[in-house]
């Protein structure tokens, strides 16, 4: 009778697997590679709006009438060819490292990436820019594939805490990248006695994209040093299947399901994660996108009027905070909520946050300033943005656990990343249009473009109910 009692205890308590301790020296590399590549990308964003171009074909933006706004209209191009180019290729690239290794396509993407910048502060054209991104965009692979050496690194015990330093990383990267870019920029002004050459009149923006390009040579170098080969069918002798225990024969079938069609990897267990992601990709960055314009929109027309100092304040603060809270306290709540319930507790606070723009917007309308209300709510909108931002940790993890084998989880987290620049191509012109749309014509009393995200964001809180209940390893 005792022993009867005391049983359905034992098998509760053994239910829970211990915690696999996270290899700490391959992760911090990797995280050491990841840091290059948000510092070189958002370099570029305090002085795009205020490149000159040379040459005939946009020779000096007044010369063309153009004005503010249409220098931002190149830099959304310019932006948003980017991500198109990356959608085109970044599957290719993922399915190429199932093939021949993680580290070999790495070191493609590095040295692309590297190249990029560094045409991109000797362009003097607006076709020169525009290609300088392309080929960032259709040589860099290395975002879906980091994910999957980090998914190879880890099981489903510590995968929430090796996802959760991604944010913290993108965080770093997006401060000091604006503030590498906005200070060495043009640095004849700033510098005039060291920077005398004509050269750097002629290229006022390289300085920059130089720095950047040798933070990309030395990624480069520690990764070819220090960082291990993670796909099982090309790691080293000593780290071999017959070194691990297992026979030949077994390894066969591995190195055959790298060669799989895609096609046969579209399966429900798979699809249901990457949609997902597709879906969440899509409405950060129209949010990302709606947020400086509001902002910056004069309180006339329904915006919070703020000067560009203020935004970069308001953003680099939430974003610094944003990551070192994924950073302490996101697998803490994985291992308390599960994935899947947090998954749909961050995604439903969307729809507040889309619904502090028009409170925000009535509060100063009424008030006839910006005042401490607006300010608290604003406060309480980039609250629920760091709630909804912990959904990316948790769908990659779900898109990591999807593959049935490592030998195509590089092809799948390629069919994520894929999707999510896809989504990240198309948002931003889709909500600011809208946006605009909204405000001209008076839709829905200017807030058409908010209404429509809530029912996206109500049929990703649908998707995310389909996702599977647990986080599994592959093996199981």
């Amino acid at each position: 009778m005792t022993a009867s009692e005391i049983t359905p205890l034992f098998s509760a308590e053994t239910t829970k697997k211990p915690k696999t301790p996270l290899p700490k020296r391959q992760i911090c590399i990797l995280m050491m590679l990841q840091l290059a590549e948000p510092i070189a990308s958002t370099s570029i964003f305090p002085y795009i709006n205020q490149v000159r171009l040379y040459n005939n074909d946009i020779s000096n933006l007044e010369s063309l009438g153009a004005t503010d706004a249409a220098v931002g209209y190149y830099a959304g191009i310019i932006e948003s060819l980017f991500f198109v180019a990356q959608a085109l290729t970044v599957l290719r690239w993922s399915r190429l490292s199932d093939r021949i290794g993680r580290k070999p396509v790495l070191v493609i993407g590095l040295l692309g990436a590297c190249i990029s910048i560094l045409c991109f502060g000797l362009s003097t054209t607006f076709l020169g820019l525009v290609i300088s991104r392309c080929m960032c965009g259709f040589l860099n692979g290395n975002v879906g594939v980091m994910k999957t050496m980090m998914g190879e690194l880890t099981d489903s015990t510590n995968m929430a805490q090796a996802f959760a330093l991604f944010p913290i990383v993108w965080s770093i990267g997006g401060f000091v990248g604006p503030l590498l870019g906005g200070t060495l920029a043009r640095p004849q002004d700033h510098w005039p006695a060291l920077f005398a050459n004509s050269f750097w009149g002629n290229y006022p923006y390289f300085l920059p994209c130089a720095v950047a390009a040798c933070l990309f040579v030395l990624a480069l170098f520690m990764m070819s040093i220090f960082l291990e080969e993670t796909l099982s069918t090309k790691r080293r002798p000593k780290l071999t299947s017959a070194t691990l225990g297992v026979s030949s024969d077994e390894s066969l079938p591995q190195q055959t399901v790298a060669y799989t069609p895609l096609r046969s990897l579209l399966t429900p267990t798979v699809v249901v994660p990457i949609t997902n992601y597709a879906m969440l990709a899509f409405l950060d960055v129209s949010f990302r996108a709606l947020l400086p314009l509001f902002l910056s929109t004069p309180t006339y027309l329904g915006g919070l009027g703020f000067t560009p100092s203020s935004i970069g304040s308001w953003l680099a603060f939430f974003g610094i905070a944003d990551g070192v809270f994924q950073g302490l306290f996101f697998a803490k709540i994985v291992d308390r909520l599960g994935p899947k319930r947090l998954f749909c507790i961050s995604v439903s606070c969307f729809v507040p946050i889309m619904l502090m723009f028009p409170i925000m917007s009535w509060l100063v309308s009424t008030r006839g300033e910006v005042d401490h209300a607006v300010t608290f709510t604003l406060f309480c909108q980039l609250i629920l943005v760091v709630v909804w931002d912990m959904a990316f940790g948790t769908v990659f993890m779900f898109i990591t656990a999807s593959a049935p084998t490592n030998t195509v989880l590089g092809a799948i987290n390629g069919l994520g990343q894929t999707s999510a620049s896809t989504a990240r191509a198309v948002g931003p012109a889709l909500a600011t249009s809208l946006f605009a749309v909204s405000k001209e014509r008076d839709l829905l009393g200017g807030n058409a473009v908010y209404v429509v995200l809530i029912v996206l964001a109500g049929a990703l809180r649908w998707l995310g109910s389909q996702l599977p209940d647990e986080v599994r390893d592959r093996n199981e």
